[in-house]
């Protein structure tokens, strides 16, 4: 796995060992940055279930102002502070190592421009965050929430939690879910 495009083009990352993460591959992380280039620049990025930081990362090196590591597993947190040393990006992260649900409230910025989630297919937790981001005062209207997915994945329980799905992108295997709050 190595970043894509900007400053750190070109540089390959760790990746924890073993079936514990499911690290997004090159070419779909190259068509999800295509498709949110013009909203990554100076942006807040916040990247739960970051396994080795790749997406969070490639957020920085194209120019987020700052993005938000959120990971509970040793091994990938070994990974992600490795790679933002490697990247030398630390000093424009901050790493929370805690479950996704208890890390959203520990984030203080007025407002996310962008949260991507990867987490575990196995766990169907998407509901549970979503809940949990309903009740940040950062993830506004103009908060861009992407999610990672099995192609089968339903989100019809968005409605209910005062979101929608504004765009879908399929894969072979996955999906890109694409969904705002409701004003």
């Amino acid at each position: 796995m190595r970043v894509i495009a900007g400053t750190a083009r070109s540089l390959k990352l760790k990746t924890p060992e073993g079936q514990g993460t499911r690290p997004t591959t090159d070419r779909i992380k190259e068509t999800l940055f295509n498709m949110i280039q013009m909203t990554v620049p100076g942006s807040i990025f916040i990247d739960l279930f970051s396994g080795s930081g790749g997406i969070g990362i490639e957020a920085l090196s194209r120019g987020a102002k700052h993005a938000y590591f959120v990971e509970n597993a040793k091994e990938a947190i070994s990974c992600i502070q490795e790679n933002l040393v490697f990247t030398k990006f630390t000093d424009r992260a901050t790493l929370l190592k805690q479950d996704v649900l208890s890390a959203l409230s520990m984030i203080s910025e007025k407002e996310a421009d962008i949260v991507f989630m990867d987490p575990p297919y196995e766990l169907s937790i998407e509901e549970s965050v979503f809940h949990a981001l309903a009740e940040q005062k950062y993830i506004t209207e103009n908060t861009v929430i992407i999610v990672e997915a099995k192609l089968d994945r339903n989100f019809d329980f968005l409605n209910e939690l005062g979101f929608e799905v504004t765009r879908e992108k399929n894969y072979k295997t996955n999906k890109h879910v694409f969904c705002r709050k409701v004003s």
